[in-house]
């Protein structure tokens, strides 16, 4: 149990707690004065020295360029002019084994020799020549031996003649 509060005892605790609270303010005085008195201090960043900053140039490489190519200057080429051919039918049924020649007076035809005609079926044969320069007389044979009746065959340079031959 606790004591009632006497007079000496409450003036005790009075008296204790008023140096309590001067003290406390004195402390607190002190305090002050010496914030006010000590130099102030403030956070201070240390600063690293200035680095002074090398300028970087970029660099190019340079790679060697091959000179361009010059251009071939082509020269018009003379225009090729398709051969002109110049053709013979013969319409004939020689008979089995026996061919048919043709002669003329020019562009490789003589009047001494025959030259063969291609067979191109029964009744079919064909000379074709790219030689022609000017008009042409000719005559067909068999067998570069017998000779077609009637008056000669004409052919033009570049022009194509179905001759029928009577023997």
């Amino acid at each position: 149990m606790a004591k009632a509060p006497t007079k000496k005892t409450a003036r005790k605790t009075t008296k204790s707690a008023t140096v309590k609270k001067t003290a406390v303010k004195k402390t607190a005085a002190k305090k002050a004065v010496k914030k006010a008195a000590a130099p102030k201090k403030t956070a201070t960043k240390k600063v690293a020295p200035k680095k002074t900053a090398v300028k970087k140039t970029a660099v190019k490489k340079v790679v060697a360029k091959k000179a361009p190519a010059k251009k071939a200057v082509r020269k018009k080429a003379p225009v090729k002019r398709k051969p002109v051919v110049t053709t013979v039918i013969a319409k004939f049924d020689a008979g089995y084994g026996n061919e048919l020649y043709i002669r003329g007076g020019s562009s490789g035809l003589t009047w001494t020799a025959g030259e063969v005609m291609t067979n191109k079926g029964a009744d079919e044969w064909v000379w074709k020549s790219t030689s022609v320069t000017n008009e042409i007389e000719f005559k067909v044979l068999i067998n570069d031996e017998i000779w077609s009746e009637g008056s000669n065959g004409v052919v033009f340079p570049g022009a194509t003649v179905v001759f029928e031959p009577v023997f």
